[in-house]
């Protein structure tokens, strides 16, 4: 899988697209990977988590793996657009407005590389994918613009920050009496109940002791996981990426972006309510482990959810949060299928 090496798992051929741009997104210097076998391809461009957490983004090039998709055989059907958002990995510029790093800034910022992506390859609509925190994005951006997708994927979609944070916590106490962890049960009783607008002295150590009981990754004695370490390791051997770039991914970005302002803005965001319908098919994605993202929070949403086109929600048996290289496979593969939500009239245009 090229966990540990810079050859990269697969080759796009001299006919196809396989490089990276630096372009104008709201005002600053965004990059973006573009991968593709053909420039005719449709476009499919994929938001990542975090925030600040850009895998698959920039440092993705060549690897088939990439925490909630493979590309390789991806790459034959689409062009895939992977894009280090604003504030992390080679889109952090220490100029950024702090001002500026919001979630209504990144949503902006996703229309207007859409707009971009749709221009360049000529292209009325695009697919539109995402994983964790990039799923919210992805919401807002599908009921913003419904009219400039083929359809929307949301892989470990969120629906509510808080009401996610609340049976975060509410996992988290039980894990730690559980294991007889009262430091952990202690601390976790003293933040409170949701939501957390207190920054670090909540928000912070909800996430704190989720990482330390491992809600991103599964694995047992039969399922078998690469691990966040190995993951992010990626990043350090990416011929694309400099030292300074993963110290901006995981240190200056996330300064950047985890504001006070931030932390006490995000419980605002809720798709329950501020998206109760949609234009374009939708399809949710969930590992059947994740305990970081709760499942039967986007399972309820889908089944109110009004729209007059097709909409899913699959399982993936091995995985938590960062998805199971055996689920991503599948994932890719369904990624793939939603070309048929293309009109036979707008294909290779």
């Amino acid at each position: 899988m090229g966990f540990f090496s810079r050859k990269p798992d697969f080759h796009i051929p001299e006919d196809g697209i396989d490089r990276i741009e630096t372009i104008t997104i709201g005002g600053i210097q965004q990059s973006i990977l573009i991968q593709s076998h053909s420039p005719k391809n449709p476009v499919l461009l994929f938001l990542h988590g975090g925030p600040s957490m850009p895998l698959p983004g920039v440092s993705s090039r060549g690897k088939n793996y990439t925490v909630a998709t493979n590309t390789q055989d991806l790459v034959k059907h689409f062009t895939v657009v992977f894009w280090d958002q604003r504030g992390t990995g080679q889109s952090y510029h220490k100029d950024i407005p702090q001002t500026s790093m919001t979630f209504d800034q990144l949503v902006s910022d996703a229309a207007e590389l859409t707009d971009f992506l749709r221009e360049t390859f000529n292209q009325e609509k695009i697919f539109l994918a995402a994983h964790s925190f990039g799923t919210l994005i992805g919401m807002y951006l599908i009921k913003s613009h419904p009219g400039k997708f083929h359809s929307y994927v949301g892989l470990s979609q969120i629906i509510s920050w808080v009401e996610n944070d609340r049976e975060g916590l509410e996992w988290a106490k039980k894990e730690a009496k559980r294991r007889g962890d009262f430091k952990a049960l202690n601390e976790l009783e003293a933040v409170g109940d949701p939501p957390f607008t207190e920054g670090y002295k909540q928000w912070g150590v909800l996430r704190k002791w989720q990482m330390k009981y491992s809600t991103m990754v599964y694995k047992d004695d039969k399922i078998k996981h690469p691990g966040l370490g190995k993951i992010s390791l990626n990043m350090l051997i990416s011929r694309d990426y400099s030292l300074t770039d993963v110290f901006h991914t995981f240190y200056s970005g996330f300064r950047l972006i985890y504001s006070d302002e931030f932390i006490r803005n995000i419980p605002k965001i809720d798709v329950r309510k501020d998206v109760p319908s949609v234009g374009v098919p939708v399809t949710f994605i969930h590992g059947r482990k994740d305990v970081h993202v709760h499942a039967h929070l986007a399972e309820d949403y889908l089944n109110t959810l009004k729209t007059t086109h097709e909409k899913n929600f699959i399982w993936m048996d091995k995985s938590a949060h960062l998805f199971h290289p055996d689920d991503t496979e599948l994932i890719e593969q369904h990624l793939i299928n939603q070309l048929s939500h293309i009109k036979p009239e707008v294909i290779n245009l």
